[in-house]
């Protein structure tokens, strides 16, 4: 698999550095400790249990631990134009990735065409918040893809224990070594016909609901503790038919219980 937009120009120096990046996000996911929850373990395409094709949404500044466990998965990345993300782009693509270049607001008709063409085959990766911000705060995109496209959304919290934290509108994560990082997968979000101030009232809700599925993973990843449902998320690909719908309590000991909700 690999790049499925018209090609850019790139720039030699770039090129390398996403082989670098690629490398990197390989060799120092074996470092960290990455285990997972679940409302449906369906959700995850790196699970047998996946059989249905979703548009997963996460925060930007977690890319660096998600990425390597997902690129043997049916999965395409929607990476923006914009040059600081070219980066991204060229590591993504050597890791194995499908990708589409753009977003809803910049060359956003074209990519929506080819997004459509991949939603047989494969699920959606998008950071929301992504390429400049403003930090987990999500723009509408995905929700119009998901309307548009008939998928459901499944927003995804991740917290690490401990990381180094660029200097970067988003204050970009990077695990450090013996960290301990977690992932929790939300509930499939169907959304139907969004428009006006209904696309809005959506909008705002699985904002929320992504940042208390990203602040409990974080305490989770703090505290060390394990939760119902707690399995090892390690890099792989299949797909089954077989759908698991077994909802977890996301509650740790002697820490508040995340409300989920999302508006009707």
């Amino acid at each position: 698999m690999n790049s499925v937009s018209p090609p850019v120009q790139v720039s030699p120096a770039k090129r390398i550095g996403g082989v670098v990046m690629a490398s990197l996000l390989k060799s120092t996911s074996k470092c960290f400790g990455l285990q997972a929850s679940y409302y449906d373990r369906s959700a995850d395409p790196g699970s047998r249990y996946y059989n249905e094709h979703c548009i997963f949404v996460f925060w930007h500044e977690y890319i660096f631990p998600l990425l390597p466990q997902w690129s043997q998965c049916p999965l395409t990345l929607l990476v923006s134009q914009h040059r600081d993300a070219e980066w991204l782009n060229q590591a993504a693509i050597r890791m194995g990735y499908q990708i589409v270049r753009g977003s809803t607001n910049k060359r956003g008709s074209a990519a929506i065409r080819e997004l459509k063409k991949h939603s047989r085959h494969s699920s959606f990766a998008i950071t929301p918040d992504g390429p400049q911000g403003p930090r987990r705060q999500m723009a509408a995109g995905p929700l119009f893809i998901a309307s548009l496209l008939k998928m459901p959304i499944v927003p995804v919290g991740i917290g690490c224990s401990r990381a180094w934290r660029m200097n970067t509108w988003d204050r970009f994560a990077i695990p450090k070594p013996l960290s301990r990082v977690r992932v929790v997968f939300g509930p499939k979000i169907y959304l139907g016909k969004v428009r006006g101030d209904n696309l809005e009232k959506r909008r705002r809700s699985i904002e929320k609901l992504t940042n208390q599925l990203t602040h409990f993973a974080e305490r989770w990843a703090k505290d060390g503790q394990r939760v119902l449902g707690q399995k090892k998320l390690a890099p792989q690909g299949g797909q089954s038919d077989l759908l698991l719908n077994d909802s977890i309590d996301l509650s740790l000991p002697k820490s508040q219980p995340t409300p989920v909700r999302v508006a009707a």
